[in-house]
């Protein structure tokens, strides 16, 4: 009796407030990536194996596409906190993926920004800790993923048939 009254309730429900009620997200921003599976993707610079796990899947995978994506990433370590036994205690990291986006119809780069990540490392122990080492894996995985996601925010508003002035 009780689960037949709650399913007439939740019916009457969805029928009185009929065309009122959304499932779908909707919002005036593009999350399409306009250069998606028509790049070919360039890393240099230091190897971080997330660059290359996530470029493919923000870019696709296609080396005869319109456009070239140069990703160079640098990096720079400082340590702010170092323990009696030199043991690092916090490490500061800044990494720089510089990006450009070439098109090779127009011959000439169309975009190109820097994108600064930022995070700091505490290690567990002075020696090797298998915690520690995933914790700064995960810690460049999500530079990673954040540093590509404002990249491909940025390309929705350029003009992919002009090209950059290079002088």
């Amino acid at each position: 009796m009780r689960v037949n009254l709650i399913s007439i309730f939740i019916a009457f429900f969805l029928i009185s407030c009929g065309d009122q009620i959304d499932f779908v997200y909707k919002s005036d921003k593009n999350f399409k990536n306009p250069i998606y599976n028509d790049t070919y993707v360039s890393i240099s610079g230091i190897n971080i194996p997330s660059v290359y796990k996530y470029s493919s899947m923000f870019f696709g995978n296609n080396s005869n596409g319109t456009y070239v994506l140069d990703i160079y990433v640098e990096e720079e370590k400082s340590k702010r906190s170092v323990q009696d036994n030199q043991a690092i205690k916090k490490e500061d990291f800044k990494i720089t993926y510089r990006y450009k986006v070439y098109n090779t119809d127009l011959k000439c780069n169309i975009f190109a920004k820097n994108i600064v990540s930022r995070f700091t490392y505490e290690p567990k122990s002075s020696g090797y800790n298998f915690g520690s080492d995933q914790s700064l894996q995960n810690l460049y995985e999500l530079a990673t993923k954040d540093s590509l996601q404002r990249f491909v925010d940025l390309l929705v508003n350029i003009n992919f048939s002009l090209c950059l002035n290079e002088s």
